[in-house]
């Protein structure tokens, strides 16, 4: 009986480490005549249709708030500039991450201190790295300026946030494990 038990849990121990989905992003600069940002982030999902966390770090951005997104389409033939619009299968609002009606690719802003860390920890609900919302292929973009979440008063606040331009991107690709 012991015995089974331990198969038992070997079993569900590998099941679960298979259903671990990892993916990184190397970010590098829309144009690096004008800016140096660049970063390494990795996204990890746990379980199936759970939460995805982002974390990584981030390098040339000015003290801040930085408009983050995933981005419909991992086609960077053009810079950030052929990323597309955010990833939006649901042609909602642009929101906040909290906010039950949002683009599935807004992810906030991220922060640079006065010593220019950009420190990434970020846990999304709706992002996914398998399914509808998998946002594999797709692109991450920062950009210059802080998303206003859809809450300001420009016309670009529904659409992008009113986040400025891009500064820098890179595709989200799995991870060899």
């Amino acid at each position: 009986m012991s015995r089974m038990i331990l198969l038992l849990l070997a079993a569900v121990t590998a099941v679960t480490a298979e259903e671990t989905l990892v993916a990184v992003v190397r970010l590098t600069a829309h144009d690096a005549k004008t800016n140096n940002v660049t970063g390494d982030l990795k996204f990890v999902q746990s379980v199936p249709n759970g939460p995805v966390t982002i974390t990584g770090t981030i390098s040339g951005l000015k003290e801040g708030s930085h408009g983050f997104h995933v981005h419909e389409k991992g086609d960077l033939s053009d810079g950030c500039t052929s990323a597309g619009a955010h990833f939006n299968p649901e042609n909602a609002t642009h929101g906040a991450p909290e906010d039950t009606v949002r683009h599935v690719g807004d992810l906030g802003n991220v922060q640079t201190s006065s010593q220019g860390e950009t420190t990434v920890n970020i846990t999304d609900n709706i992002i996914s790295l398998s399914g509808p919302n998998s946002i594999l292929g797709r692109a991450v973009v920062v950009h210059s300026d802080e998303d206003d979440l859809g809450k300001g008063n420009s016309t670009l606040s529904s659409t992008t946030g009113n986040a400025g331009s891009r500064l820098a991107c890179g595709v989200v690709g799995i991870q060899k494990i």
